[in-house]
């Protein structure tokens, strides 16, 4: 092991060892050489860089989607001592500027950027002066348009390395197929690289799948069952309400969430979830990116992913802390069949999608040539309540014209309130005598925000009514008053979607597209929903084993421990072998619950591995549980 790298781990983050893979990925970068690592949900592919990037001078640029995700590593980094900074969309022109000097001029490790931020004039302006001696790119699949989840914004990244033509490249993703690990390499400008990938087994994760027409009955049943925290997936924010309210009605705590949710909301339902004063969580895809909770004994799928690459990442939530979890999967034949027919809403016909195009440039009123590079508010639901396209055409018309470089849509967009004093001291002194009213609001921004007399700066309007022990509504309307009087310039915080024309208006006849890469994404979007459907329907294969093999684990064995690999064990044992070891343990078990050595020493004629075949069994089909003391109940 190399002792400074095993000093800052254990100095900065308290581990005493590397998990399996990350020195290795470490000692690859730190050589110089673009790397390429693939590492499942949790499997702590932040240290991969951020280790290296503390044992060598200079600055670490790690390129992220995930807003959310790049906050909680910056303040994560903070507490650990760390200087770390995030640019990111919705920030003014001031902020960026302020903190791209702050970043030049010292000493910071990470600066945490969002794709579309690269090309910018200001960021580029600042590039030459920034001492970047590692390049982190997470989500790393965003940029291959032959993947699930294809970002344009990720294809600027090859133009930031020809700026930067010496320093490596650290690519990190959890889910790739062997495809897209190619297109990766290849539009990341890979030079001479090594391609790490850790095996997609998650040997603690069961993973299930259930054909049923009452899925509220079957969670509650798995609820019931399976004690601890648990995540709810769903495919649309209207489901999530409705089945936490279900669960909540069948005395089964819960919370549900979803992108629709005010910024407050989202932070105060995690922070419940991940206190624990929140059981299961009810939500979208939006919930769970860049979380880190490790004791997630079940992830539930009410509905079917559209891919294997989803379902890999919200199911591997589950038991990280490599306790015994589940992965549930819950369909009806009418739901895979709606999948198979899924490409063709996915990706509407030209007509369609010009369709679009002339609703949303009507929509925000552009004139020919005008709009490029501007950010509007845009709120989908309104667009559609006004020009009544079907929904669907709607939202993947928007996808296509995002796809191919016309616009960026945001719909997780979050801006902060800003305040900017607009007067002289003096003058503030004679304000605050005639208003004495709102003196005590002023007192509090001039306390609370260091630089708010020269700068524009974010503020917190729950933060200051807690220091003025004033109700939130109230400290809004000071603001208001301040800002109509012109002693301050105020902002209030934007939640709005934003939508970004990349280009100016054109006439819709000539807006085209890449119809032979549009049709190669459809094809591939049309088998990668084959795939799952086979996932969910599959009755022998281990699905440990279908997952590895789809992402290229060609050395990935059976787990054990899937529902098939635990009906093809119950197999081996003949009906009339297994029929005598279950009446057995369930008379044992009707005394009294016992743990599962108590079992065997009560029933010591049974072989321990046939035992643990039946009791395996006997769970998977909620004939018993076990209670976190590991004492075995008959149901």
């Amino acid at each position: 092991m190399d002792s400074s790298l095993s000093d800052i781990l254990q100095r900065y983050w308290g581990y005493p060892a590397f998990r399996p893979m990350q020195e290795d990925i470490m000692h690859s970068v730190l050589s110089g050489k673009d790397t390429l690592a693939l590492m499942p949900t949790g499997g702590g592919k932040s240290l991969c860089y951020q280790v290296p990037a503390m044992s060598r001078e200079g600055l670490c640029l790690v390129i992220s989607p995930l807003i959310a995700l790049m906050k909680d590593q910056v303040e994560t980094l903070r507490r650990k001592k760390i200087t770390a900074y995030a640019i990111y969309s919705g920030m003014t022109w001031q902020e960026v500027n302020r903190t791209m000097q702050t970043v030049a001029e010292s000493n910071c490790k990470f600066l945490y950027v969002s794709p579309e931020r690269l090309e910018t004039k200001l960021f580029r302006e600042y590039l030459p002066a920034l001492n970047i001696t590692l390049l982190a790119v997470d989500e790393a699949h965003c940029i291959s348009q032959w993947g699930y989840d294809f970002r344009p914004s990720y294809l600027r990244i090859a133009a930031l390395r020809e700026e930067l033509p010496d320093v490596p490249l650290l690519a990190l993703t959890a889910s790739a197929t062997p495809e897209v690990q190619e297109d990766i390499c290849q539009r990341l400008a890979f030079g001479e690289h090594k391609i790490f990938r850790q095996s997609f087994a998650r040997p603690n994760l069961s993973y299930s799948a259930f054909a049923t027409h009452s899925r509220i009955n079957k969670m509650v049943e798995i609820l019931e069952n399976v004690k601890g925290t648990a995540l709810v997936y769903c495919k649309t924010r209207k489901r999530t309400r409705e089945i936490s309210e279900l669960l909540n009605a069948r005395n089964i705590q819960s919370d549900y969430y979803h992108a629709g949710l005010t910024q407050d909301a989202r932070s105060t339902k995690q922070e419940a979830w991940l206190k624990n004063e929140t059981r299961v969580m009810v939500c979208t895809n939006a919930f769970g990116m860049g979380i880190d909770k490790p004791d997630v004994r079940v992830v539930i799928h009410a509905d079917v992913p559209d891919c294997l690459e989803n379902y890999y990442q919200e199911a591997g939530r589950a038991g990280r802390d490599t306790q015994r979890a589940y992965a549930v999967l819950l369909y009806d034949q009418d739901e895979l069949n709606e999948l198979k027919e899924m490409p063709a809403v996915r990706f509407p016909s030209l007509d369609n999608i010009r369709t679009i195009y002339q609703g949303i440039v009507n929509y925000l009123q552009l004139p020919v040539g005008g709009g490029e590079g501007q950010y509007y508010d845009f709120d989908i639901n309104d667009f559609i309540r006004k020009f009544n396209p079907d929904p669907a055409v709607a939202l993947n018309s928007l996808r296509a014209l995002e796809s191919d470089g016309w616009l960026t849509f945001n719909e997780q967009f979050f801006r902060p309130s800003m305040v900017q004093f607009n007067t002289t001291k003096a003058a503030l002194y004679d304000f605050e005598n005639s208003n004495p009213e709102l003196e005590p609001l002023i007192k509090s921004l001039l306390r609370a925000y260091e630089g708010i007399f020269d700068r524009n700066v974010s503020i917190n309007e729950k933060n200051i009514a807690r220091l003025m022990r004033a109700d939130v509504k109230e400290v809004e309307q000071g603001l208001r008053q301040l800002n109509s009087y012109r002693i301050v310039e105020y902002e209030p915080r934007k939640e709005t979607p934003q939508l970004m024309l990349l280009r100016g208006r054109i006439r819709v006849e000539e807006l085209t597209i890449d119809m032979e890469a549009y049709e190669k994404r459809k094809a591939l979007f049309t088998q990668r929903v084959n795939d799952m459907v086979k996932f969910a329907s599959e009755q022998k294969d281990c699905r440990s084993t279908i997952i590895g093999r789809y992402f290229g684990d060609k050395d990935i064995a059976d787990c054990g421990i899937c529902d098939n690999c635990l009906r093809r064990k119950v197999t081996t044992l003949n009906k009339e072998e297994f029929s005598a070891i279950h009446q057995q343990v369930r008379g044992k078990l009707l005394q009294q619950p016992l743990l599962q050595h108590e079992l065997l020493a009560a029933l010591p004629h049974i072989r321990k591995e046939k035992m643990s075949v039946v009791l395996d069994f006997l769970q998977a089909e909620n004939k018993i549980r076990v209670d976190p003391g590991g004492r075995i109940h008959l149901l």
